[in-house]
Formats: C-alpha cells, sequence, structure tokens
C-alpha cells in the first residue's frame, strides 16, 4: 500500500511539473516572473538555513548563478527552449528513478551524507533518465522535431543526471549540517523548493558552463 508520504510526492508532482513546463514553454514574461520567484524561494529557504554559516554568502552567490544560467539558456540560447526542457525532464526522471528504485530494492547505501541514498537508486536515477529521453524526447510534443539518442547525447544524459544527483547528495549535506531534515514545507512530501530542485540548482550551471565553452556539441 502507497503510504500518505508517497501519495503526496506524487500528488505534488502531478501538479508541479506540468506548471513549471507551462512557464517554460510560454517563455518571455511569464517564464521570468516563475523563475524569479523560485529564486526568491530558494533563497529565503537558504537562509533559514543557514544564515549563521560561514558558507552562506557563498551559496547565495551559487543559487544566483544557477538561476542566471537557467533563464541564459532558456531565454538567449539558439534553441534554448528545447535545451531548458531536456536538462529540466532529465532532473525530474533521475529524481523519480532514485526514488522508486531505492524504496523498491533498497540494497547498500550510497553515502553517509544522505542515509536515504542508495546505489539501486542511483542507478535507476540513470535508468530512468534515458528511458524517459527516449519515449518523451523522441516526439515532437515537445521539440521542434524528434531527437533519437545518439552516444554524445547517451553522454549528455549521464553527465546532467549525475550532476543532479550530486547536487542532490551537496543539499542533504548542508540540511546535516543545519540538522533540519527539510528546507520548508512549501510542497507536500517534498518539504521546501530547495528540497525538490536540488539537483537542477546544479545541472543548469554545468550545462551553460559546458554550452558556453563549446566542449560538446550534444546536439
Amino acid at each position: 500500500m502507497i503510504n500518505k508520504e508517497v501519495t503526496k510526492r506524487i500528488l505534488s508532482s502531478l501538479i508541479l511539473i506540468p506548471l513549471a513546463i507551462f512557464f517554460v514553454i510560454k517563455g518571455n514574461f511569464l517564464f521570468n516572473f516563475f523563475i524569479l520567484i523560485c529564486f526568491f524561494i530558494t533563497s529565503y529557504e537558504w537562509h533559514k538555513m543557514s544564515r549563521r554559516k560561514s558558507y552562506y554568502l557563498l551559496g547565495l552567490i551559487f543559487l544566483f548563478f544557477s538561476f542566471y544560467s537557467a533563464y541564459e539558456i532558456r531565454t538567449h540560447m539558439s534553441d534554448g527552449y528545447e535545451y531548458f526542457i531536456i536538462i529540466l525532464l532529465i532532473c525530474i526522471s533521475t529524481d523519480i528513478g532514485g526514488y522508486f528504485f531505492g524504496k523498491i530494492f533498497k540494497g547498500p547505501k550510497l553515502t553517509k551524507i544522505s542515509p536515504k541514498k542508495t546505489f539501486s537508486g542511483a542507478i535507476g536515477g540513470y535508468l530512468l533518465s534515458i528511458i524517459f529521453f527516449n519515449l518523451v524526447l523522441n516526439s515532437n510534443y515537445f521539440l521542434n522535431e524528434p531527437i533519437k539518442i545518439t552516444f554524445d547525447i547517451f553522454l549528455f544524459i549521464l553527465l546532467i543526471s549525475t550532476v543532479s544527483q550530486l547536487g542532490d547528495i551537496i543539499i542533504s549535506y548542508f540540511k546535516r549540517l543545519s540538522k533540519i531534515k527539510d528546507t520548508g514545507k512549501i510542497i507536500p512530501g517534498h518539504g521546501g523548493l530547495l528540497d525538490r530542485i536540488d539537483g537542477m540548482i546544479f545541472a543548469y550551471p554545468f550545462a551553460y558552463l559546458t554550452f558556453k565553452m563549446n566542449t560538446f556539441q550534444y546536439f
């Protein structure tokens, strides 16, 4: 039987994911408004969690750069809408795969920093991000034309999924330092907004820097 926490998590995701995609698709003022609200909420949660810590200011600077990276990808990059959606869906599927594979298969712990993280969850995150990409993005529903998985795209999926999972662990580490379970209570089943987008705030800067440096040519 699905417990109440999982039910809340699923219902919240069913509302939040389409809502986020709506603002990304609309772009312009609506997207700017959406990302600005997310930045303020996330910064406030970081403030509450780390205001007396030595790394407080560094964290705020990173959050600013993270949201700036997301804004730049969506607004000023050629095909930025497609890149933004791709990164978003990889992070979401990585999180979903990690959560449910970890719950179902359990097994050895991945790290002491985040006790709930398991190797099975990490593998599940990779698998679901690849499957989700192939099923959803190999269509023209979100994109102008279907994208098939090549080696470069496969590498891109693995890198973004890895960075997203590392971001989750890093935020978990800071929560442990602050001796809290969640960064907030705004999202039922998830906690705070920072709990929900912890992987994304690392994935977008990583993608933005690789795009700017032309390190990889994925698409």
